[in-house]
């Protein structure tokens, strides 16, 4: 059986408040994470990202699985519930979130997320990147269509354009997931983080922080530090929430 390690980061950044949320759901089987990000007017975002999280929390905990359909479906219940929010003539009238959500199956080694918007999940084996998720985004459908590089998305003027979010219509809503469930074993590493986050940190440094980790309360404050040395002197920057799980108890793969 897998073990694990958790540690959660959320600042509001340069903002007057945060606009980020994230939690976690576990039995002595399963753990079901989940991040979100919101957008849509004075305090509508907040109002969003942690509704989203409260809401898919709450639906995985009365219904846990393994199957990375019913994740999928629960994304989209957990957007209704964003749409149901809406208020006319308030804040959350046209409230919005990004969603990322990792369930792991800590006896049978497997794993499978669900994401919509860009924030991301990032998977690392060996310390090496494994996989991320790929962001439903403006800048993300550039680099797919080779227009420009991957490493110029962080400082493109329309970076926070998003193509897909919870407070959709669920017929505009895009999700993508990981399809089936992945195989995953001790010493495998799971980032799942806001745009605040990777807006400053190239995947390449977040592998060099990983290295230098001893656990994953060190990584995150590796992560603050090096936001806050990219973010000095800046009047403004956004809300930065990290949650990191490392696991433990099985041989590596």
């Amino acid at each position: 059986m897998l073990t694990l390690e958790l540690a959660i980061l959320s600042e509001r950044g340069g903002r007057n408040y945060n606009e980020d949320a994230c939690g976690y759901w576990r039995s002595e089987r399963q753990i079901c994470c989940v991040l979100a990000d919101g957008a849509g007017g004075h305090g509508g975002g907040d109002v969003a990202s942690r509704l989203a999280v409260k809401e898919l929390l709450a639906g995985f905990a009365a219904a846990p699985s393994d199957n990375g359909s019913d994740l999928s479906r629960l994304v989209r219940m957990t957007n209704q519930a964003v749409l149901d929010g809406h208020v006319s003539g308030t804040a959350q009238a046209d409230m919005h979130t990004t969603i990322v959500s990792l369930v792991i199956d800590l006896v049978d080694g497997r794993a499978h997320w669900a994401h919509a918007g860009d924030s991301r999940l990032y998977w690392f084996r060996g310390r090496r990147m494994l996989e991320r998720t790929r962001d439903h985004s403006l800048v993300e459908s550039l680099v797919d269509a080779g227009v420009i590089r991957d490493d110029q998305t962080r400082h493109h003027p329309e970076r926070s354009v998003l193509l897909s979010a919870l407070g959709n219509d669920d017929e505009d809503l895009e999700l993508a997931s990981s399809r089936s469930s992945r195989v995953v074993a001790g010493g495998d590493v799971f980032l799942l983080c806001s745009d605040g986050v990777w807006e400053h940190i190239a995947d390449l440094d977040l592998e060099q922080l990983l290295a230098q980790a001893s656990t994953p309360q060190d990584w995150l404050a590796c992560i603050e530090s090096t936001i806050q040395d990219a973010t000095a002197g800046r009047p403004s920057y956004d809300n930065y929430t990290a949650l990191a799980l490392w696991l433990g108890g099985a041989p590596d793969v």
